[in-house]
């Protein structure tokens, strides 16, 4: 249960952007991501973690140490952080639409990054094998589509542009 939880989370959050990158309703994969992923946090502290945040903080230490030689847990701030922003910006879409809709650019881009970054690490750098080979074809096909829609949006621009 804790690895599907987040495998899934993981493919609706990739789906979920290249709705966005296509300008397409992405607001039931969003919701049905951040559901999947929130399922994963409390299979992950009840089956692995025993409800011991220090359990969690020691786990993610020894991770970290096996793959960077860090013994550090402070990573799973990271994931508190990582959740409690997915859950919220999940929230303000339901709640607020039309403010989350016109919110500044770079708070929309902070937050994107963000779970970028938390899903790039969590999905590619410290899984191996399989997972981790079909999250980086995921990661690298998102970045293809957010530069084609980019080039077609801007070829759309030009030809509308008088002569």
């Amino acid at each position: 249960m804790i690895l599907w939880t987040i495998r899934l989370a993981t493919l609706c959050y990739a789906a979920a952007l290249a709705q966005l990158i296509y300008r397409r309703d992405a607001r039931p994969l969003w919701t049905l991501g951040c559901l999947l992923y929130l399922a994963h946090v409390l299979a992950a502290f009840h089956f692995a973690y025993h409800w011991s945040h220090a359990f969690a903080v020691a786990e993610t230490a020894r991770q970290t140490q096996a793959l960077f030689g860090l013994n550090w847990g402070g990573g799973v701030w990271f994931n508190y952080v990582f959740t409690a922003l997915w859950t919220a910006d999940t929230l303000w879409w339901w709640c607020s639409p039309q403010t989350r809709a016109s919110r500044p650019l770079w708070l929309s881009r902070s937050i994107h990054f963000y779970l970028a970054w938390m899903f790039i690490n969590g999905a590619i750098v410290f899984p191996q094998g399989l997972t981790r080979w079909v999250s980086l074809a995921l990661a690298a096909a998102l970045v293809l589509a957010a530069k084609h829609a980019k080039l077609n949006s801007n070829a759309s621009r030009e030809h509308r542009q008088p002569h």
